[in-house]
């Protein structure tokens, strides 16, 4: 099943799942290169809510641009296979080597505006990720290494401290809803 399937058959959480992915949809329907960066204000990313096997931990990255505790991804680049870029940027950004899907299903769905911001010298502009999120999962026993290019720490939370370690109020309601979909409740 092609990645515009999996969307159109997934069952949003919420109500901001329900708008993302009556857009979502409709970008696909407008635009045909929404899984490269050549599409400069929307284009589709992946990201990983990385659990250790009780699902009580999820591990987190310091990202160097946003200067905040975040999850791991990246963008498609030109991939398709949405999970396969999830699980290959948790290894990258990360270390770690022994990741799985928890489900190959789409765990969740955002739209994610991107502030305007310099990377490797060059300036980005303002624009949108069209992200998938999975829910992956790694043992708390194997290595981490940073990627000096993106991140400068990694490290292991509580699923109640995730929300509180970043410094994005926007990234902290998709954390609240990740985790509430994990069934764990941190008002």
């Amino acid at each position: 099943m092609n990645i515009k399937q999996q969307l159109e058959q997934y069952k949003p959480y919420n109500a901001q799942e329900v708008k993302d992915q009556e857009v979502i949809l409709r970008y696909m329907d407008t635009f045909d290169n929404l899984f490269t960066r050549e599409n400069e204000f929307a284009h589709f990313t992946a990201s990983a809510w990385l659990v250790n096997q009780d699902h009580t931990k999820v591990l987190m990255a310091y990202h160097n641009i946003y200067n905040s505790w975040s999850w791991v991804g990246g963008h498609a680049d030109g991939e398709t296979d949405l999970l396969a870029v999830a699980l290959k940027e948790a290894k990258e950004e990360t270390g770690l080597t022994n990741v799985a899907p928890v489900s190959e299903e789409i765990y969740s769905i955002e739209i994610l505006g991107v502030p305007a911001h310099e990377k490797k010298g060059k300036h980005v502009a303002t624009h949108v990720h069209l992200n998938v999120t999975y829910l992956l999962e790694a043992s708390e026993d194997e290595l981490t290494r940073i990627k000096p290019d993106e991140n400068s720490d990694i490290g292991w939370f509580a699923l109640e401290r995730s929300i509180e370690a970043s410094t994005e109020p926007e990234m902290k309601v998709v954390y609240q809803k990740l985790n509430e979909k994990l069934g764990i409740h941190t008002f």
